[in-house]
């Protein structure tokens, strides 16, 4: 399986767009980063984007903040991307925080800064995704109405996000699906999703929505386990499940950090697999700003830069 993956950027203009090349047969793979808080985290997502340039992802993206914490970061980093890297940055933008009028805002400095790719989400309340949700006054409630905004503007190409597993939010399973359909109907292109450790958990979302007569690009979001703790931590909050038999895996190690992480990346790797065995378009790595552990994921697919 060398080089899998080695497939030209998207670009916005020219080359393949993420649809174009499923279409033709491809397999895209992406990263996220998310803005660092100081000069050392700086330099640590630069040791990072470098290190995963040579693999020539489909589209890199950069998280945003909760109320536009972030927003002169994400704009900055996605621009210096967009201009010192072969790579293709695509900025998230969400509903939180913000007035219509301000999102437009956003967009404007992205598109001036060369980004034209950009992750629309309704994000979460400040107090956490399972806090109740109050939209900004002004501002927008759902995901598909910023798609229906970013797209309106004929400038940006969109993804959405997915959810595997139900969000802490949602009524059901089904009513994730029938919000995916929506935002892929307002103008998303693609959808990545939250992070799963059960392949049947990602096949079954693909199934409702192609049920539901949509053809969306549905891209898995992997992040490897290797602090069993911190990753049940997150599972809680966002609604993630680490399944018994991955924590027996895990646990089995248990004292021995090394051996650890490397069963961590082994389950991983054997989640990706899996995968792409099923059909999936590609693979989305949460980074978490660090090279080393997707790497390791793409040795064992034996994939190459």
């Amino acid at each position: 399986m060398p080089g899998l993956f080695r497939l030209p950027a998207m670009t916005i203009g020219r080359g393949h767009a993420l649809t174009d090349l499923i279409a033709a047969g491809g397999r895209s793979f992406s990263f996220e980063f998310f803005p660092p808080k100081d000069e050392a985290g700086e330099a640590q997502l630069w040791d990072a984007v470098r290190a995963l340039e040579p693999y020539k992802p489909t589209f890199v993206s950069v998280t945003y903040g909760a109320g536009g914490s972030s927003r002169g970061t994400t704009v900055r980093l996605t621009g210096r991307i967009a201009r010192e890297t072969s790579m293709l940055p695509m900025a998230h933008l969400t509903c939180v925080g913000h007035t219509r009028r301000e999102l437009e805002e956003i967009l404007e400095e992205y598109a001036a800064a060369g980004v034209h790719h950009v992750m629309a989400l309704r994000g979460d309340p400040a107090e956490g995704p399972r806090a109740d949700w109050t939209p900004t006054e002004g501002g927008l409630d759902h995901a598909d109405q910023l798609v229906e905004l970013v797209a309106s503007r004929g400038q940006f190409r969109i993804g959405v996000a997915a959810f595997p597993e139900r969000h802490p939010s949602s009524a059901s399973l089904d009513h994730d699906a029938d919000v995916l359909v929506a935002k892929a109907r307002a103008g998303a292109e693609f959808a990545v999703t939250q992070m799963f450790f059960r392949a049947s958990d990602y096949f079954g979302l693909v199934e409702r929505v192609r049920a539901r007569g949509v053809d969306l690009p549905i891209l898995p979001g992997i992040m490897p386990i290797l602090n069993l703790q911190a990753i049940r931590r997150q599972g809680e909050l966002i609604g993630t499940d680490v399944p018994a038999d991955v924590v027996a895996r895990i646990s089995a190690h248990d004292g021995d950090p090394v051996s650890m992480r490397a069963e961590g990346i082994a389950q991983a790797a054997e989640l990706c697999q899996e995968l792409l065995d099923g059909g999936a378009p590609g693979l989305h790595f949460y980074t978490l700003n660090r090279s080393k552990a997707t790497r390791e994921i793409f040795e064992k697919l034996h994939v190459t830069p």
